[in-house]
């Protein structure tokens, strides 16, 4: 049985000084109409963001990201979907980037994965749009199995970034996650997954809150 969410809400405000104040941290996700708009040249730029970001310096990337938009010429996915051998050569010498080839090749295959959804929902706004936070820890599945170098938080920070309504399962949220009895350790299997989906749905209902606003509290709630 999931605990209600009141208990959680209530060490969250007792942490940070009060309801006012924890409301002040939240962030929104953004409605289906706004992920439907974006573009899927952006799709392409976080999901490169998110790769290079995995075990670098964020600030470093961040520096850097100009540099990598005209490096990738604004990431439109039917340019990369055929990255050739003279493309990636240039890569690799071109200093405006971060010279990882894994990386740079992930940039091609998640390409191909975009216009994969395009050709099937007429954009990756739309399919990503339509993608119910019910239904969130398979969209994390899907992203890892078809997706290139987005499984675990690196997906989860993809998403976030452009807006997608999920939760990020970084220290603190599964500490408090732990706390409330949901999983015992890191959830690594598609059970523990499912575990910590009917929780986040559970709470959902309970509270009227999106599974962004409700991982952040869950970190909120406790030193991790």
């Amino acid at each position: 049985m999931v605990a209600s969410f009141a208990p959680i809400y209530d060490a969250a405000c007792k942490r940070k000084g009060g309801p006012q104040e924890v409301e002040t941290l939240l962030a929104r996700p953004k409605s289906p109409k706004s992920l439907a708009a974006i573009p899927d040249d952006r799709w392409l730029a976080d999901m490169t963001r998110s790769v290079f970001q995995a075990g670098f310096s964020w600030k470093v990337i961040e520096r850097k990201w100009d540099g990598f938009e005209a490096a990738f010429e604004e990431f439109n996915p039917t340019r990369w979907a055929f990255m050739s051998d003279e493309d990636m050569d240039g890569l690799l010498r071109d200093t405006r980037i971060v010279r990882n080839a894994a990386k740079i090749i992930s940039v091609r295959d998640n390409a191909i994965f975009l216009e994969g959804l395009a050709e099937k929902h007429g954009s990756a706004g739309a399919f990503f749009a339509a993608c119910p936070p019910e239904d969130y820890a398979n969209l994390l599945l899907l992203l890892k199995k078809q997706a290139s170098r987005l499984g675990g938080t690196s997906g989860q920070y993809f998403l976030r970034r452009v807006g997608v309504d999920g939760y990020i399962l970084f220290r603190d949220v599964i500490a408090a996650l732990v706390a409330a009895g949901i999983v015992d350790k890191a959830p690594s299997s598609q059970k523990a997954m499912a575990a910590v989906q009917n929780a986040f749905n559970i709470w959902m209902t309970e509270t009227g809150r999106s599974l962004t606003e409700l991982s952040r509290i869950l970190a909120l709630s406790t030193d991790g």
